[in-house]
């Protein structure tokens, strides 16, 4: 019964998430005032890039190919993806014209705002209480997840009241969100089989097989990317105002 939960929530927020960016690409162009020919192909090519790297992501997952390499000298599939696919995505966001117009002027609550359902990593602590998934990861990986979505709101709201710390919430939001994925990344390691297995031995981490597979394989480098655009709006920002001084 969990194992049909699991899989439906997954691939709930492998349609729903995909939706979001794609929005926030239509908005942010609108906002832009970018040519309505030129927001369509970036609508296009945004959920073309998506699709190909959620079915790349989903194939890989269910053929095994996601799990941890089993020695050192093993490639590591899951980092070709989740790294290959969010530095893609963030090059078509700022090397190509359209992405760069788009995303020069795209809200940081826009940007925050997909950060939001990063509280569905959750599932993890429900997968812990059901003895799905070791506690080692589950507790840090799915409560990192709640704070970072929680991170995220804070900082939408302190944008929308125009608060002086508002800049410094979305920092910390963005950090926040980072280190999650270096402990998560870290945890999910050692508790799952391969040469890194150091905990859980006798009940292995789930979260690189089928359809967990999809955290680290896609929904992580979507995040990771929003990230990346969110850091260099606000660096962006800081250069202009130092020069406007």
């Amino acid at each position: 019964m969990f194992d049909l939960f699991l899989e439906a929530y997954v691939r709930f927020f492998a349609s729903f998430l995909p939706a979001i960016a794609v929005g926030g690409v239509v908005l942010s162009a609108t906002a832009a005032n970018v040519p309505f020919p030129k927001t369509a192909k970036a609508v296009f090519v945004t959920a073309g890039f998506l699709g190909i790297w959620h079915a790349l992501a989903a194939w890989a997952t269910q053929a095994g190919y996601v799990m941890p390499p089993e020695t050192a000298s093993e490639p590591p599939y899951v980092l070709m993806l989740f790294l290959g696919g969010a530095l893609s995505l963030w090059a078509l966001a700022r090397f190509t014209q359209t992405g760069r117009q788009i995303t020069d002027t795209t809200d940081q609550m826009l940007l925050m705002g997909y950060q939001l359902p990063r509280v569905m990593g959750g599932v993890f602590l429900i997968g812990w209480a059901n003895g799905s998934i070791p506690w080692q990861f589950a507790l840090p990986a799915g409560l990192g997840d709640i704070w970072a979505g929680v991170a995220a709101w804070h900082a939408i709201r302190a944008m929308k009241r125009g608060d002086p710390n508002a800049e410094r919430l979305v920092w910390r939001a963005n950090i926040i969100g980072l280190a999650d994925f270096a402990v998560a990344i870290t945890t999910g390691l050692i508790t799952s089989v391969g040469f890194m297995h150091l905990l859980s031995l006798d009940a292995p981490n789930i979260i690189n097989a089928w359809p967990l597979g999809l955290f680290p394989s896609f929904f992580v480098g979507t995040f990771l990317t929003v990230h990346m655009l969110s850091i260099g709006s606000l660096r962006r920002a800081n250069r202009y105002a130092s020069l406007a001084v």
